[in-house]
């Protein structure tokens, strides 16, 4: 959530900042601010709203603003209302301050610094820790002596990008709990909340660890510790590319991350499993370990727990290991019941989720083997775990979760291959075929879906003129509904619930009128029948059928007139082609009502905090 830019150097820093800010508009907002040195004072123009509206603002009360060092962010509201005074930066006469996280104990800091005689004009959490800087600085005159006096205070999570009035050209970052990078090009130094809002110039990063600081300057970028003792670091060069970030041709990145799919998966099948599948494997993860396991724990948050589902119900079929699935915030607080050979798996896209941390963190302390399946190097939950399975989707900007979920979902299979073969259940003959399927035939299909979407485009236009939606599945295919509800929902704004077929006498049902929207997902062949008799009680109460199903599977004539064939895969994975179609269903739906699809409301691709 929320993004940070900051940048000083031999180039303007103002269009490098709203363009940073630009390129982390996927991790959502509702309002921008930039702060820049010009003559020697530090001018902050933040408002309301889009960033257009900020680089008006700029353009208008400031023409042709000049400056090479500033700092920029994108807030998404957490303490008090969108407004402007409520954005980001937050200023004083000596300090500039932005911010991704939470301050927990701001309420105590405020009291205390309003005794001091300062005045809040803002109802943030994050003008508590601006405050608090300018007020011990004035004590110590030292910029990271303030810093650090401020931090041993604060409480909470935070990436800090600060300014000092006095000391033009010079930016501090430090981070806990929240992602920040550093950068270095040619000509400037920038930090950033995501390596995107700086692939324009530079691929060269550093990665801050918790606790560290960084100072920079137009020339260097240098470190210290949480001590405060110096440290050297070593860049990184980052794989990602511009033309990766950017649409390509595509009317929405969402789109374009749909047709990304194959490749996707190739990459991530290809980078896992080296020589054979006895290679894919995270750190630690050894054979005793698998043999040993009797239990496996995975929590995540939205379609990376619906992954987590799909994993659930491979590793149960290929390995026979039960298999328990918890939305993250729900694991951390239940005191769950674990044995000390169990695994602990945590999937986030970002690795930055806060609540997926804060389980692997719980299940650390209680000594479990932990592994994360992410998609970005050097990321928070990355670097906990005891072992790491990345992914390899590449970037993904759309806050709605496409790729990402495949690979997700393809490395769980995988997994599950590895965890059946360790246990004597599987053969290198059988997995090596799987593996097959995955890089070979199950982009092909996916490739045949995308090429023919008019049937889905024309079941969306119907499905878009209404409010309210029901998706159901049987086994694998509920996980599956789980996932085209959350997408249908998170981008169309249609109210919409996933249930397990059977389920539906035992209450739902009661909610299926004339003319209600109900989809079912079969690709589950052995469980056809009973979901197609789950079908027919909805279409007996007036509910307007759309199936999407295996090509192989026959309906019959009556069950209704929607249906979205898509092509088989053998070993169960056909759940990706029915995965492609239920996302171009969503895509399309949320095209006909007009939605922001790549930006919807209220929604935010990283999520930092709790």
């Amino acid at each position: 959530m929320c993004g940070i830019i900051g940048y000083t150097g031999r180039k303007n820093a103002v269009p490098i900042l709203l363009d940073g800010l630009k390129a982390l508009e996927y991790r959502g907002y509702d309002s921008s601010g930039i702060s820049v040195f010009q003559d020697g004072r530090i001018t902050t123009v933040k408002s309301k709203g889009r960033i257009e509206e900020n680089e008006k603002k700029v353009n208008n009360e400031y023409p042709g603003l000049y400056s090479t060092c500033g700092t920029g962010h994108t807030r998404w509201a957490t303490h008090g209302e969108p407004s402007d005074i409520n954005s980001h930066p937050h200023t004083t006469e000596n300090v500039s301050l932005v911010h991704n996280g939470i301050i927990e104990n701001y309420a105590e800091i405020r009291s205390e610094l309003c005794n001091k005689g300062y005045t809040f004009i803002s109802e943030t959490d994050t003008e508590a820790a601006c405050l608090l800087i300018d007020s011990l600085y004035r004590e110590s005159h030292d910029h990271l002596t303030a810093i650090k006096t401020a931090l041993r205070r604060i409480k909470g999570s935070y990436a800090f990008g600060i300014m000092f009035g006095d000391n033009p050209g010079k930016i501090y970052a430090v981070k806990k709990d929240s992602p920040l990078i550093c950068a270095v090009s040619e000509h400037g130094a920038f930090i950033a909340s995501d390596i995107t809002a700086v692939l324009k110039h530079t691929r060269e990063i550093y990665i801050m660890n918790d606790g560290e600081t960084a100072e920079l300057s137009a020339d260097s970028v240098t470190f210290c510790d949480a001590e405060g003792k110096h440290i050297s670091k070593s860049p990184e060069i980052t794989e990602l590319s511009m033309e990766q970030a950017e649409k390509s041709g595509f009317a929405h990145f969402m789109l374009k991350e749909i047709h990304e799919q194959p490749q996707a998966i190739k990459r991530t099948v290809a980078s896992l499993i080296l020589n054979d599948i006895t290679s894919y494997t995270a750190p630690g993860l050894t054979a005793d370990r698998i043999k040993n396991c009797r239990h496996i724990h995975i929590a995540a948050c939205g379609t990376a727990m619906h992954a987590g589902l799909v994993g659930k119900y491979f590793i149960e079929k290929n390995a026979r290991i039960g298999v328990n699935v918890e939305i993250a915030s729900e694991f951390r607080y239940k005191n769950p019941v674990i044995d000390k050979d169990d695994i602990f798996i945590a999937i986030s896209q970002s690795g930055e989720t806060a609540d997926t941390l804060a389980a692997l963190r719980l299940a650390k302390e209680s000594g479990l083997f932990t592994i994360a399946v992410v998609n970005v190097k050097g990321s928070a939950i990355a670097r906990e775990a005891d072992g790491v399975i990345y992914t390899q989707a590449g970037p993904e900007i759309a806050v709605a979760s496409t790729k990402a979920y495949t690979v997700q979902c393809c490395t769980l299979f995988m997994l599950s291959l590895l965890l059946g073969y360790h246990r004597g259940l599987m053969t290198k003959d059988v997995i090596n075929e799987r593996c097959r399927l995955l890089t070979d035939t199950a982009p092909q299909k996916i490739n045949d879906v995308l090429k023919d979407s008019d049937k889905i485009l024309s079941i969306s236009k119907k499905i878009a003129e209404h409010e309210n939606i029901f998706f159901i599945g049987r086994c694998i295919d509920s996980s599956l509904a789980c996932e085209a509800s959350l997408k249908l929902k998170e981008i169309s704004y249609i109210h919409s619930e996933a249930y397990m077929a059977g389920e539906l006498k035992h209450g739902t049902i009661s909610l299926i009128k004339e003319g209600t929207p109900v989809i079912a997902i079969i690709t589950e062949n052995t469980l056809s029948e009973k979901t197609i008799s789950n079908i027919k009680e909805t279409a007996s109460r007036g509910a307007d059928i759309t199936v999407i199903c295996d090509e192989r599977i026959i309906l019959p004539k009556d069950v209704c007139s929607n249906i979205i064939y898509v092509p088989h895969i053998d070993s169960g994975l056909t759940f990706l082609t029915a995965t492609v179609a239920f996302q171009l269903l969503a895509y399309h739906t949320a095209n006909e009502r007009g939605c922001d699809i790549d930006k919807p409301r209220n929604l935010a691709k990283s999520v930092t905090v709790e």
